[in-house]
């Protein structure tokens, strides 16, 4: 097996100009999409070395609110990351991965441009992450692959939970 890298977009905030940048907090859909997200990657079985989010509320909110479904052992794995607050490149994400085994898996919590930047990077191409969507890479070798990308409806449908429409 190889190293995966996991990203998940924080979900739907407050919007821009609404208050400062790092405080705008999740709304009710956003609160639904991180639960969401939360189940499905609980349903997918995924378990994590390192789940590492963005000190910016909306992105710790997210983290949290995914976090109620998972296990003891997945909660004693999440931290705050500063580096993911903006700014996050492919080398950073790779960085992340290089003091774990080789079988690691490891889950970013953050923003946008960013995690769509690294996917980019890391696997070719070019990927629009959602708010609320998530992505995993299989790093094997120097290159990375694509293995999932989910909108916050698809996260709903694995979980099974009405999220609406993104």
């Amino acid at each position: 097996m190889a190293r995966q890298l996991w990203l998940l977009r924080h979900a739907e905030a407050e919007p821009h100009g609404s208050r400062e940048d790092s405080a705008r907090r999740l709304t009710e859909r956003g609160e639904q999409q991180a639960r969401a997200a939360g189940i499905a990657i609980a349903r997918l079985g995924v378990q994590f070395d390192a789940v590492l989010y963005s000190p910016k509320v909306r992105a710790a909110q997210t983290a949290e609110l995914a976090a109620e479904s998972w296990d003891e052992s997945q909660r004693e794995v999440m931290r705050e990351y500063p580096p993911l607050t903006g700014g996050f490149d492919a080398s950073q994400a790779l960085d992340v991965l290089s003091g774990l085994g080789a079988e690691a898996r490891v889950l970013l919590i953050g923003h946008e441009p960013d995690l769509s930047m690294v996917v980019g990077a890391l696997a070719g191409g070019r990927v629009d992450l959602k708010k609320g969507g998530l992505a995993a890479l299989r790093l094997d070798g120097p290159g990375a692959e694509l293995a999932v990308l989910m909108r916050p409806r698809e996260l709903a449908l694995v979980a099974g939970v009405p999220v609406g429409r993104d």
